[in-house]
């Protein structure tokens, strides 16, 4: 009899555990939907990082496309002037 009664909190502590775990669920469900839902700042910097540099790089591919029409036309220009 006094062995059962000594192992009884270790049976018990696993139900105390899994009742808590229950009660505190919906709490970090919510608290985890939330964080999913909102930017954090570091976030926000990085996205407007990310932002800028698609953005640069898309100003440097026109750039350089603009560069290459007009070396193009330069060609042509003095190709026609020589003949």
């Amino acid at each position: 009899m006094v062995l059962p009664v000594a192992l009884l909190p270790v049976a018990l502590g696993g139900c105390i555990r899994t009742a808590a775990s229950i009660v505190t669920f919906p709490v970090k469900a919510a608290g985890q939907g939330i964080d999913w839902a909102t930017t954090s700042q570091d976030e926000a910097d990085r996205n407007y990082g990310r932002k800028v540099r698609k953005q640069e790089a898309r100003e440097g591919r026109e750039a350089k496309k603009q560069a290459e029409q007009q070396a193009k036309r330069d060609r042509e220009a003095r190709r026609r002037d020589r003949d």
